[in-house]
């Protein structure tokens, strides 16, 4: 169903929120700007408002940022994944109700492989892709940063503990961990890890073959420069690396600045070709 508004919507900083309907899923999605559509994708458990500093930026440069709530946040609801596969549905159904044509596609982390995934699945949908701090390995993530992750989440464990898991999973040296004590939905995170841990990456690997931004941060445990090197060799001039300084996997939180204008520099390539 095309995209309504809700009794819950919204203008405040220019700030829109839609309700777009697939089936027995309601997906919340917020909207700054207008222009060529780019869609963002939070990182594991957590939401939209990771992405508000970076979707103000590219409405600015004259973009249209959709940034959906993944179910179980904000007003999006619906069953449990089965897979990635459900994840990367409910993005093309966001861009078939707010897009007027294919959209760049722009993951942080977890939100990678919905990427790259709906790049799979539905083509005609996506432009290119956007990778922020990839797993792109093939194999699962390292149970060490799986704990530490989940560690973060938890609201119940206590503050030091979980700041020393974002400092060790998240954050480079230097950088404040503390903004993300908040903003975490464990329900959310242990849904779309069960959803991952079902679908090969083998599936999501190539992007469809679309174009590929890899925004690498330099200071990352568990997406690694040596990862980005070899996924630009294996798919060749499609890919295009861009190492973030002082970042981590927070790298949204850590230099939001610097990868809006990535984001930005690299869009408007896209829709001059």
């Amino acid at each position: 169903m095309a995209g309504k508004r809700n009794d819950a919507s919204f203008r405040p900083g220019g700030v829109e929120r839609r309700i777009v309907e697939r089936g027995q899923v309601t997906l919340d999605v917020l909207i700054r700007g207008s222009g060529p559509p780019i869609v963002l994708l939070p990182s594991l458990g957590r939401g939209a408002a990771d992405f508000a500093p970076i979707a103000a930026s590219l409405a600015q440069a004259g973009f249209r940022a959709l940034c959906p709530e993944p179910r179980g946040i904000g007003l999006s609801r619906g069953p449990v994944y089965e897979d990635l596969h459900d994840c990367a549905a409910d993005i093309a159904a966001v861009i078939e109700a707010e897009a007027r044509e294919p959209a760049f596609v722009v993951g942080h982390a977890f939100g990678n492989r919905v990427a790259r995934l709906l790049a799979s699945d539905r083509g005609d949908l996506v432009r290119a892709v956007a990778l922020i701090a990839a797993n792109v390995g093939k194999a699962p993530s390292p149970p060490d940063v799986r704990a530490a992750i989940r560690k973060s989440a938890d609201p119940a464990a206590p503050e030091p503990e979980r700041i020393a898991a974002l400092r060790f999973a998240f954050f480079a040296p230097g950088n404040d961990p503390r903004p993300w004590l908040s903003g975490w939905y464990p329900e959310v995170l242990a849904a779309q890890r069960t959803a991952g841990d079902r679908t090969p990456r083998e599936e999501d690997y190539a992007a469809g073959g679309k174009p590929v931004l890899y925004l690498q941060p330099d200071h990352d445990p568990l997406a690694h420069t040596e990862e980005a090197d070899a996924f630009r060799r294996e798919l060749g001039e499609r890919v295009t690396v861009i190492l973030v300084p002082r970042a981590s996997h927070a790298a949204i939180a850590e230099q939001p600045q610097f990868i809006s204008a990535a984001l930005i520099t690299y869009a408007r390539g896209l829709w001059l070709r």
